[in-house]
């Protein structure tokens, strides 16, 4: 078989993930965005059996979605998988399609694993640390619920941990596919979760954003997707020279 697009870094594939396993392999995780079912569009329908798919693949996993969508779920993801966090993706703008719930600007990204922690990547991006005034952040105390965690275990460098919050605008108006993700918000997943050299698998690529932030990033990376035109979409983004500087 052929990949619909390949360079030194990328392997895209289409057609339907579960019919295209044996040519995959394996990665350091999965970072992916599955339709969740909510609505009654054709194209989002939740794919059958996809999270045991993926646990024959990988030992680490991003996974975006509404939580409505993970307890809806839940008995699928935990027959395979370990639940360890998440992140909050908060957007400028989102869905109100109903008047009687508040209108939805975030979406989840829960990480999920197989096997032990201690053998997994787990590297929290970081970031400049600010002060607010003339008063900085450095002279807070040890947290009191945390305890005291002993002398030498943390070295202020002036930054701090990512936080479970982040905010990126959406793609509102230069999305090619409807759930397309910003690159900002998939890249610290692929920092964490895939050391340098690593790989990056997608069973949902869509428009190929995973794929563009792996690249930017100097991971390889596989995706997968069912329909020819976003893999037509993806093919062009990749193949373009591209410059993001809010990918680090």
């Amino acid at each position: 078989m052929k990949p619909y697009y390949e360079d030194d870094l990328v392997t895209l594939w289409h057609g339907d993930c579960a019919e295209l396993s044996f040519v995959l392999g394996t990665a350091d995780a999965i970072v992916t965005d599955p339709p969740y079912g909510e609505t009654s569009l054709e194209w989002d329908s939740w794919p059958e059996a996809w999270t045991y798919l993926a646990s024959c693949h990988t030992r680490a996993m991003w996974c975006f979605g509404s939580m409505r969508m993970f307890f809806e779920h839940a008995s699928e993801f935990l027959a395979d998988w370990k639940f360890s966090h998440e992140i909050v993706w908060e957007k400028q703008n989102g869905t109100g399609f109903a008047t009687d719930k508040f209108r939805r600007i975030h979406e989840l990204a829960t990480f999920w694993y197989r096997g032990s922690w201690s053998d997994l990547r787990h590297e929290v991006p970081k970031v400049p640390q600010l002060s607010v005034g003339n008063k900085s952040s450095r002279s807070r105390g040890q947290t009191p619920h945390a305890g005291k965690i002993g002398p030498g275990a943390y070295q202020d460098d002036g930054t701090r941990l990512m936080t479970t919050i982040q905010f990126v605008q959406n793609e509102q108006s230069r999305a090619v596919h409807p759930t397309q993700k910003p690159l900002g918000i998939v890249a610290p997943l692929i920092e964490y979760s895939v050391p340098p050299g690593g790989t990056v698998l997608d069973l949902f690529a869509g428009s190929g954003t995973t794929l563009l932030a792996a690249k930017l990033a100097g991971r390889k990376a596989v995706g997968v997707e069912a329909r020819e035109d976003y893999c037509e979409a993806a093919a062009l983004r990749l193949s373009q020279q591209t410059f993001d500087f809010d990918v680090a």
